[in-house]
């Protein structure tokens, strides 16, 4: 009998503004060939001897240049099938809060970017499971106080 592997080899990160009656959520848009035009958020690869944690910072400053007041466990992962690597790929997802005057720099992975409330960044995103993802950030950590057991080293 054959098997898919399950592999991790990256992870994402939800970036967050403000407060629960006004929080905005990051999306990018994307530049290159892999999902072209499409919105999405901070993700990317693990580097040999990085911890996932670790990965969301260095992914967080390439793609955004900006750098979380607080960075949290989403205590979810994300699911999908790699049709590349012919494996399931669980993503662990990391919620980022950052400074209301928060300045982005995009690096070449994307062409523009938005803050938006949260239903109309659900709306943009093109996956359910990003749809799902999103939803459970805004229940979790905007309309409660996230759990101090989830947040991450400084």
């Amino acid at each position: 009998m054959s098997e898919l592997p399950v592999r991790c080899t990256m992870v994402s990160v939800v970036v967050v503004r403000g407060t629960a009656a006004a929080a905005r959520v990051l999306l990018l848009q994307r530049a290159g060939a892999y999902l072209a035009g499409a919105w999405s958020y901070v993700a990317g690869h693990l580097e040999p001897g990085e911890t996932g944690w670790q990965c969301a910072r260095r992914e967080l400053a390439e793609e955004t240049t900006l750098a979380p007041l607080a960075l949290y466990s989403a205590d979810r992962c994300e699911q999908f099938y790699d049709v590349d690597q012919d494996c399931i790929q669980l993503v662990p997802a990391f919620v980022a809060t950052v400074a209301d005057d928060a300045c982005v720099g995009l690096n070449g992975e994307h062409r523009q970017f938005a803050w938006l409330d949260f239903d109309e960044a659900i709306t943009r995103l093109p996956f359910g499971g990003q749809r799902e993802l999103f939803a459970h950030v805004r229940r979790e950590f905007i309309e409660r106080a996230p759990s101090p057991w989830l947040r991450m080293p400084p």
